[in-house]
C-alpha cells in the first residue's frame, strides 16, 4: 500500500447519483479484484473507501461510486488530480472453478473486474444483480461484456426478476456453486444461508483503511474481532456473523 497522487481522466454522472472516476495512477499495476482505495477528498478529514470497479490499459482505474454525503457529493466536482491510498484490504479469490458473480446496489462495481479475471482464466461466469428499480441500474452493458449469462432483479419489477437476487437466481435456474458476492447485508445474509463455497464482500466505515482505528470491526462464528478493512473486505461465506 502506498500513496499516490493520480490524475483524474474523467468524472461523469452515469445514473441515480452514482458517477464513474476514471483515474492514471501507478497503483492500478498493484490492485486485485475486490480491493478498494481510501480516497482524499479536500476539506475533509477523513478519506473516503471506494471499492475499485476496474483497472484499465494505460495505469486506469475505475471508481463507481454514489452521493450519500457531503464528502462524495464534493468528489463529483474533481476533475484535477487525486490523492489515493492503497489498494486496501483483500480482494476476491480467482481460482479455478467456474464463478456466480451477485451484486446489490452500489455493491456491483467490484463485480466488473472480478468478472474479467475469471474470463481471462476461461472459466464460466453467472451474474445476477440487484436493484430497487430499473433507473437504479448500473454496469448492465460492462458486465455483459465479460459474463456468460446476466440477470436482473427489480424490487418494484421494473427490469428482469420481481423481487431479490436470490429470487433471480431462483426464477433462472442459475447453478453454480461458486460464488462472490458484494451488497447490502440483508443480500449477504441471504447468500450466507443459500450457499457454502466462495466469498462475500462487507461494506463498512472504513476511517484509515489499514486496521488501526478499529472503526470496522465484526465478529467471525468463534467471537474473533475481524477488522473489516485488513481483515475483509472479502471473507470466506460463513466465516463473519452479519
Amino acid at each position: 500500500m502506498k500513496v499516490d497522487t493520480g490524475i483524474i481522466k474523467s468524472n461523469t454522472y452515469i445514473g441515480k447519483d452514482v458517477y464513474k472516476m476514471e483515474i492514471q495512477t501507478d497503483l492500478a499495476d498493484e490492485v486485485q479484484c475486490g480491493q478498494f482505495v481510501e480516497v482524499e477528498v479536500p476539506n475533509y478529514f477523513l478519506r473516503r473507501p471506494i471499492s475499485v470497479c476496474e483497472v484499465k490499459e494505460d495505469h486506469t482505474i475505475v471508481l463507481v461510486y454514489k452521493v450519500v454525503g457531503d464528502g462524495t457529493r464534493f468528489m463529483t466536482t474533481m476533475h484535477d488530480e487525486i490523492s489515493l491510498f492503497g489498494p486496501c484490504g483483500n480482494g476476491f479469490p480467482v481460482v479455478d472453478e467456474d464463478v456466480l458473480l451477485i451484486g446489490g446496489g452500489v455493491g456491483v462495481p467490484p463485480l466488473l473486474q472480478t468478472a474479467k479475471e475469471y474470463k481471462k482464466i476461461g472459466k464460466n461466469v453467472s451474474v445476477v444483480v440487484g436493484f430497487n428499480t430499473k433507473e437504479d441500474a448500473i454496469l448492465i452493458d460492462e458486465l455483459k461484456k465479460y459474463s456468460d449469462a446476466l440477470y436482473i432483479a427489480t424490487m418494484d419489477g421494473s427490469e428482469g426478476t420481481k423481487g431479490t437476487v436470490i429470487d433471480a437466481i431462483n426464477e433462472n435456474n442459475v447453478d453454480c456453486e461458486y460464488v462472490l458476492s458484494c451488497g447490502p447485508l440483508p443480500m449477504l445474509k441471504a447468500i450466507n444461508t443459500k450457499y457454502t463455497k466462495g466469498c462475500i464482500s462487507l461494506e463498512a466505515r472504513m476511517a484509515c483503511g489499514i486496521g488501526a482505528c478499529m472503526g470496522c470491526v465484526v465478529k467471525d462464528n468463534e467471537g474473533n474481532s475481524l477488522r473489516v478493512c485488513k481483515d475483509g473486505p472479502v471473507f470466506p461465506i460463513g466465516k463473519v456473523v452479519l
